[in-house]
């Protein structure tokens, strides 16, 4: 385990600096004008569930585009969080003779034929951030991610060291399996855990929906988001009705680094999307060009990695700049 963080942190730290040296175009592409890794030039297409303002997203584009510039291959980035709409864009990219696809499987029963189809029809498919569980099953060769179960358990355990007495876990976009599956991996370590659903594109409503639940339950000792924005809107309603319940939160921003160097926040659990980002894009151009899978068909793993006030000072600067 310790040997794979190490890897990790080493290609973060190679890729960060990848990243102030990439080129993007308007459109979300990125290629190495001058031939990058001197290959074949490919076009490769990823296509995720990013919902409209969701900042999250902004570092798994930047892992991929520093990725396909440093190769040379051309990214083209498309995302819709509708299911269907997600599906017809990897259909969309089939059409368009991509030479391989990356994609989040969020959604697998209405994304996952479309991405089988397109394995089917000789395109080499990847998936990543989501689907760990259901990838192989609709033809992805790899998968870069996190284990969302273990993930959730082991803030569930954390909560109860801590003397928790009940957690709520929001669910910003219900029906999301990842989403899903870290709440549910929350209550088998913590079985006192109440689900809250909320729409994670309206933070103003997160916040006023958060702040109720407390209000209408001083039992809630803990609350646990899964994304960084939605663990700002948290913060607010703590604020604003006096609770004392902690901050736990998923995945990590600039303002929530900051936080958790405060102590306002009590830990992130981080799945390095910028790891994500560009793993995707570098195993498929891999498979491409030699034929390699990384991992062997297994998951490879960029989480859960926990960020506390023990590690937060090393961590923040990456935070700052989109590349953890």
């Amino acid at each position: 385990m310790r040997t794979t963080r190490r890897s990790l942190q080493a290609l973060v730290a190679v890729t960060a600096a990848a990243t102030a040296l990439a080129a993007c175009s308007s459109s979300g592409g990125a290629r190495n004008e001058s031939g990058g890794g001197g290959g074949e030039d490919y076009t490769i297409a990823m296509i995720t569930h990013e919902a409209p303002g969701d900042a999250f997203w902004d570092k798994i584009r930047a892992g991929a585009e520093a990725a396909a510039d440093s190769l040379g291959v051309t990214l083209n980035y498309s995302n819709d969080p509708d299911a269907g709409e997600q599906a017809t864009l990897v259909q969309n990219a089939v059409d368009s003779d991509v030479d391989g696809i990356a994609i989040t499987l969020a959604y697998p029963d209405q994304v996952g034929p479309a991405a089988q189809s397109a394995a089917e029809g000789g395109i080499p498919v990847v998936a990543f951030n989501s689907g760990i569980s259901d990838y192989q099953t609709y033809g992805a060769s790899m998968y870069f991610g996190s284990n969302e179960d273990l993930a959730g358990q082991t803030v569930g355990t954390r909560i109860g060291e801590d003397g928790g007495g009940k957690a709520l876990c929001v669910i910003q976009e219900q029906g999301q399996v990842a989403l899903e599956t870290r709440c549910a991996g929350v209550a088998k370590t913590f079985p006192n855990t109440q689900i809250l659903y909320v729409n994670g594109t309206d933070l103003p409503s997160v916040q006023q929906t958060i702040g109720s639940s407390l209000q209408t339950d001083p039992s809630i000792t803990h609350i646990v988001t899964l994304g960084a924005q939605v663990a700002q809107a948290a913060q607010a309603a703590k604020t604003d009705t006096s609770s004392q319940a902690q901050v736990i939160t998923f995945d990590l921003n600039a303002d929530v680094a900051e936080a958790i160097q405060n102590g306002d926040i009590a830990f992130s659990v981080d799945q390095q999307p910028y790891v994500q980002g560009y793993l995707a894009v570098e195993a498929l151009y891999l498979n491409l060009s030699n034929g390699n899978d990384i991992g062997g068909g297994q998951p490879v793993l960029t989480g859960p990695s926990i960020v506390d006030q023990s590690n937060i000072d090393q961590i923040l600067p990456f935070a700052k700049n989109n590349t953890r």
